[in-house]
C-alpha cells in the first residue's frame, strides 16, 4: 500500500520550532508537545531551529512533511511557507497567500469587512507618522478609550489597553516598536475563541471558549502561557444562538483568508451580545496551556490524533 493511502504508515516530519520572533518560547514549547504525539503516534520526528541553518538541515533531514511549529514573523506571515514551496516540501497549515492575510491584522479587517463580519472600527498608524496628530486623530474618530495593537504580532505582543483613556501618543510610541500599529475602540465585554479544523472538504468548528483571568487583567501574554493564570470554559456559558453565531463567523473568516488545515477566530462579546471579531490566528498555540487543541479534543481529536491528522493530510496533500 502506498504512503498515499496508508494512514498508519510512519513519516519523516520536520518541526520547525524558535526563530527571531518575540514569541520564540512559545514556538518551542508548542514544538516540544507537538513532537511528543508525533513520536507516540510512531512518526520520525526532528525538531528544526529556525535560524540560518534551517534550510540545509531540512534538505539533509529530506522530511516526508514540515509541521510549522511557529509563533510571529516569519513563521505565520508566509514567509517559512514560501520557503518550504521553493524546497517541494508538503507543510501543515495555511499556503503562502493564507498566512500573509491572517498574520496583517488591517488587511484581515478588510477581508472580513468584504464579507459582512463584524469587526470594530479602526485606525492606522506606521513608523514614522507624526504620533501627535495621530493621537489627536484616532481620539477624533475612536474616542480616549482605545486598543492599540501591532499589525503582526501575535500572542498579545506590543498590544496595549486604555480602557479608562490616556496618553495616546505615548502609548503609540511604546507599540509602534513592533511596526506598523491598528488602533481600535477598547470595547468591554467577555474574550471568546472559536477553532476551526479542516479536513479535506469538510470543516469542523469548535465549541465556543470563553476566557476568564482575574479582575483587572486581561489575556495577554503572561495570562495566556502561564499556568493557572486564566480560566478556559468549554463549552462557553451563553446561549445556543450566539454560540451558532460565532460558529459561523469563525468558519466564515476561515474561508474568507482562504485558510487550510486549522485557525482560530478571537472575539469580544459586550453585554448585549453584540459580537466583534477581532482576529483569526493561522497556527494557533500547541502548548499546554494553548486553547486550540482543548477545543479539538471536545470534537473528538485528543492531541495525539489531532497532530497525527494534520501531518498525514499535509504530507497527502503533496502527493503527485
Amino acid at each position: 500500500m502506498s504512503k498515499q493511502h496508508d494512514p498508519t504508515l510512519a513519516l519523516r516530519v520536520a518541526i520547525l520550532a524558535g526563530g527571531s520572533s518575540a514569541e520564540a518560547q512559545v514556538s518551542r514549547n508548542s514544538a516540544a508537545q507537538i513532537e511528543q504525539a508525533l513520536v507516540d503516534s510512531g512518526h520520525k520526528t526532528q525538531v528544526i531551529e529556525l535560524n540560518d541553518h534551517c534550510v540545509q538541515a531540512l534538505l539533509t533531514m529530506q522530511p516526508d512533511v514540515v509541521f510549522p511549529a511557529l509563533h510571529g514573523p516569519p513563521g505565520e506571515d508566509g514567509t517559512v511557507q514560501g520557503m518550504l514551496e521553493m524546497l517541494h516540501l508538503p507543510y501543515v497549515g495555511s499556503d503562502v497567500r493564507g498566512s500573509a492575510l491572517a498574520m496583517d491584522k488591517a488587511i484581515a479587517k478588510n477581508v472580513f469587512v468584504r464579507q459582512g463580519l463584524p469587526v470594530s472600527e479602526d485606525y492606522i498608524v506606521h513608523p514614522g507618522d507624526d504620533l501627535s496628530a495621530a493621537a489627536e486623530a484616532i481620539q477624533a474618530q475612536l474616542g480616549a478609550r482605545v486598543a492599540l495593537k501591532p499589525l503582526n504580532q501575535g500572542s498579545a505582543i506590543g498590544v496595549q489597553l486604555l480602557p479608562n483613556g490616556g496618553d495616546i501618543a505615548a502609548t503609540l510610541r511604546g507599540s509602534i516598536e513592533y511596526g506598523s500599529c491598528l488602533v481600535e475602540p477598547y470595547i468591554e465585554g467577555r474574550e471568546m475563541t472559536v477553532g476551526v479544523l479542516q479536513l479535506q472538504d469538510e470543516r469542523l468548528v469548535h465549541p465556543v471558549i470563553e476566557i476568564h483571568t482575574p479582575v483587572g487583567a486581561w489575556y495577554d501574554y503572561e495570562h495566556r502561557y502561564t499556568a493557572g493564570q486564566s480560566e478556559h470554559v468549554l463549552p462557553a456559558s451563553i446561549s445556543q444562538d450566539l454560540g451558532h453565531r460565532l460558529q459561523a463567523i469563525a468558519t466564515s473568516a476561515h474561508h474568507a483568508l482562504g485558510l487550510r488545515d486549522l485557525s482560530r477566530a478571537d472575539f469580544i462579546v459586550t453585554e448585549e451580545d453584540e459580537i466583534y471579531l477581532l482576529e483569526v490566528n493561522a497556527l494557533p498555540g500547541m502548548t499546554p496551556v494553548s486553547l486550540y487543541p482543548e477545543g479539538a479534543a471536545a470534537i473528538g481529536y485528543p492531541f495525539k490524533r489531532l497532530v497525527h491528522t494534520l501531518v498525514t493530510q499535509a504530507f497527502q496533500r503533496g502527493q503527485p
